[in-house]
């Protein structure tokens, strides 16, 4: 399908002529995901995972077809190992992650709960991880700047003063950068001084070409409500701007530019060179009806579905539904990453008319279905 009408121009595909589709920078760790339910003090047993917000996404955009390349810095230590075979083992290239012999690879434990909840616990070890070590000076330049698009998160920003350096360099204005993909996952607890997190978090994304932000989580960083019209008031200077309503679904304001997603990045907030920008255009989508296992890793296989329509040039509605197709297959599985759905399974749903959307209900299994016929439609 070809874009047409005013928000053509964000949503045709980016710049076909680099590697790779999608470079994703940030720290990847081992998890621990418990045997059962209940306090980690109680549970007996762990299974063995991998979670890390960027490589989720690029493990996610690998599996449905993608070029993408993971970058960080593990210990070279068994959990490195495991790390960078697992995240390879789903065809990301991992060709640019360092080893670091003095430093250890991130590890955390967590509670089956639902991390809203007041039981849900979750146990970090990365002081002084390896990624935390990442700075402008050993992280490859030419390898961040080889992908369509480049995708950062605020959690890599909150890991060291090296690691903030990193990013603000990397969402710097300058001639040929990719187009800055930044998802804000604010995280309280890794900011020393939870100030000085929310006023870098919203440097950052205003420095971006496409930001990712739940409703709740522009409330609790800078206090802003309102809804998504107050969160763009407050970031009018990202091209593409999605806000994540949880249940309520998402909505999608983007702004025409004459140089597109593929190109110009780097000419100032919003790709603006000179003039005013011009109106938004915007797009809502209710949420689809989900039998949830766990709500781990949503907002990056959202963000993961998402950019794998921004890159088949998918108008604004349909990149929005791929989003919340994406995260639907995480939400029907019990650890951090699942497997997206099948293009074609994942564009025929997309495809639906409204009424059909606002009565899809998945829940496990959905994406393995060998047989997806009308049973998949039905009201909860």
């Amino acid at each position: 399908m070809t874009p047409t009408g005013p928000a053509a121009a964000e949503s045709r595909p980016v710049d076909g002529t680099r590697p790779v589709d999608v470079v994703a920078l940030g720290e990847s760790m081992v998890t621990f995901l418990p045997s059962r339910p209940g306090r980690l003090a109680d549970v007996p047993s762990f299974d063995r995972g991998i979670g890390g917000a960027e490589s989720n996404v690029a493990c996610v955009l690998a599996a449905a077809g993608h070029r993408v390349k993971w970058i960080g810095r593990v210990g070279d230590d068994g959990f490195g190992d495991h790390l960078v075979e697992a995240i390879t083992a789903y065809g990301v290239d991992t060709s640019a992650v360092r080893r670091d012999p003095h430093r250890p690879t991130g590890i955390y434990f967590r509670t089956a709960g639902d991390r809203a909840t007041d039981d849900h616990e979750v146990l970090y070890y990365r002081a002084g991880s390896a990624a935390s070590a990442m700075s402008p000076d050993n992280t490859p330049r030419a390898e961040l700047d080889s992908g369509r698009v480049l995708h950062l998160s605020g959690i890599t920003a909150a890991l060291s003063a090296d690691c903030l350096a990193l990013l603000r360099e990397l969402t710097a204005a300058r001639p040929g950068r990719p187009l800055v993909s930044f998802d804000v996952n604010h995280r309280a607890h890794l900011w020393h001084h939870p100030e000085t997190g929310r006023t870098v978090l919203l440097e950052l994304a205003r420095r971006s070409d496409l930001v990712f932000v739940g409703e709740d989580e522009a409330e609790e960083a800078w206090g802003v409500t309102g809804g998504p019209d107050a969160i763009r008031a407050a970031l009018p200077e990202p091209r593409a701007l999605v806000v994540k309503q949880g249940a309520a679904g998402a909505t999608l304001f983007e702004r025409g530019s004459g140089a597109g997603p593929g190109g110009g990045h780097g000419a100032g907030p919003g790709g603006v060179r000179g003039g005013e920008p011009r109106p938004d255009t915007v797009t809502r989508v209710p949420a689809l009806g989900v039998d949830v296992v766990a709500p781990v890793g949503a907002g990056d296989a959202f963000a993961a579905g998402f950019l794998s329509a921004t890159l088949r040039g998918l108008p604004a509605r349909d990149r929005l539904r791929h989003g919340h197709l994406t995260a639907a297959a995480a939400l029907t599985v019990p650890g951090d990453l699942a497997a997206p759905p099948s293009r074609d399974h994942a564009d025929r749903l997309a495809a639906l008319d409204d009424e059909a959307w606002g009565t899809l209900r998945l829940g496990p299994g959905w994406t393995e279905a060998v047989t997806r016929a009308d049973e998949e439609v039905r009201t909860p």
